[in-house]
């Protein structure tokens, strides 16, 4: 295969936003307008394959920025025995940093419509009801809570699911749209019927720098600012949630470290605020050693984080395939996308949902930390909070 980039104004001279390129039939993973949006399919492969497939691709254009190029975009699911999916679009429309649109085109690709305008309106009545039910997430709390108490792991993540349906298709280019206007500093995604917007980076890696944003323990939003910062202060002064932040920095920090010359990262965690709840977070910056990383890699030996998992993680992930009595598929995985070179970015896949082969039910999914002094009820009330962005996407007219 060959590929090609060019600057988009040297096919047309009106600005292209990427959720309309994408629209509901196409692929998208975008932060604060920098991202990328996709059309057609040139390869399809998985996690362990992708690499050499990507490397087989001759990309005539040598001076492009990164980001720029052909690209691998897909997910890491929940549990790595499970089949990865990563694709090669045909078409990529990628925006820059510093401001650049380019496309990239795969084997002379033909260029999709670049405008579609806004969605239609559509009058969809919508019901939602239990996946697993109440009774057996707080049982599973209950369990995990009694096995960090009895010194068997340090933390487990329970989640649940709740089933979305629609008596008409789910419209995911406007769902996108929500997403963009409720949470543009998330990592708004699209890949093959599974949408979301994660606020929470996995890693990221741009030459020889390498990032991480680990978010674990967390509080609703209220809207009201002098509530939420009680809230946010509540939330930082909570052993129990700085307990549950600290076992996921010390894995990332003690994965990464061996790849890198140096990794810098917060003395405290910060709050992270997102439209609907605030979370603890620590981000973390570090230089490359050499032979460097690749990001892919870097991925596969994070997910699941504790955030997601728990710890010891081979501990936790047998509680949980034990007694959460779900399987997670792409939820609390990873999704993201990478270059010939080792660059990319992968978020966490949380804040998400995967939709049914003709989108009329939309599967949701969150989840929460366990350590000793968790409240089975407590915790319920916090996988409520956060189901509430991607129900509010959803049902919202």
């Amino acid at each position: 295969m060959r590929a090609r980039s060019f600057p988009l104004s040297s096919v047309t001279d009106q600005p292209v936003d990427l959720n309309e390129f994408a629209r509901g039939d196409g692929f998208l993973f975008v932060r604060d307008g920098i991202g990328f949006a996709g059309h057609g399919i040139s390869a399809t492969t998985t996690a362990q394959n992708a690499r050499m497939v990507l490397e087989d691709v001759f990309h005539e254009t040598s001076d492009a920025p990164v980001g720029v190029g052909p690209l691998m975009f897909g997910s890491i699911p929940f549990n790595q025995d499970s089949p990865s999916e990563f694709i090669l679009p045909a078409v990529t429309l990628a925006k820059t940093a510093h401001g650049e649109t380019w496309v990239t085109v795969i084997d002379d690709a033909p260029l999709p419509p670049w405008h579609i305008g806004s969605p239609t309106p559509t009058h969809a009545s919508f019901s939602v009801h239990e996946g697993v039910p109440v009774t057996t997430y707080l049982s599973a709390v209950d369990t995990a809570r009694r096995a960090v108490q009895h010194g068997e792991i340090t933390k487990a993540v329970i989640a649940r699911d709740v089933f979305v349906e629609s008596n008409m298709p789910i419209d995911i280019h406007a769902v996108l749209l929500r997403l963009r206007a409720s949470f543009g500093s998330s990592y708004r995604f699209s890949f093959d019927g599974f949408i979301g917007a994660s606020p929470e980076l996995l890693v990221a890696i741009d030459g020889d720098e390498i990032t991480s944003h680990p978010l674990a323990g967390t509080t609703p939003r209220t809207g009201d600012p002098v509530t939420d910062r009680l809230l946010a202060d509540k939330l930082l002064a909570s052993s129990k949630n700085q307990i549950e932040h600290r076992v996921v920095i010390n894995m990332v920090h003690d994965t990464l470290l061996p790849h890198c010359s140096y990794l810098d990262w917060e003395a405290e965690p910060s709050i992270v605020q997102v439209a609907n709840v605030a979370h603890l977070g620590t981000q973390m910056i570090g230089k490359l050693s050499e032979p460097r990383l690749h990001v892919l890699d870097a991925a596969l030996a994070l997910s699941p984080t504790p955030a997601l998992g728990g710890f010891p993680r081979d501990k936790a992930l047998a509680l949980i395939a034990r007694c959460e009595g779900l399987d997670r598929g792409r939820y609390g995985g990873a999704v993201g996308w990478f270059d010939q070179h080792g660059n990319g970015t992968f978020a966490v896949a949380i804040r998400c949902a995967q939709l049914n082969g003709d989108r009329t039910i939309a599967r949701l999914f969150a989840g929460g930390g366990i350590v000793a002094d968790s409240e089975p009820l407590d915790e319920l009330a916090e996988t409520q909070a956060k189901l509430q962005a991607m129900l509010a996407a959803l049902i919202r007219p």
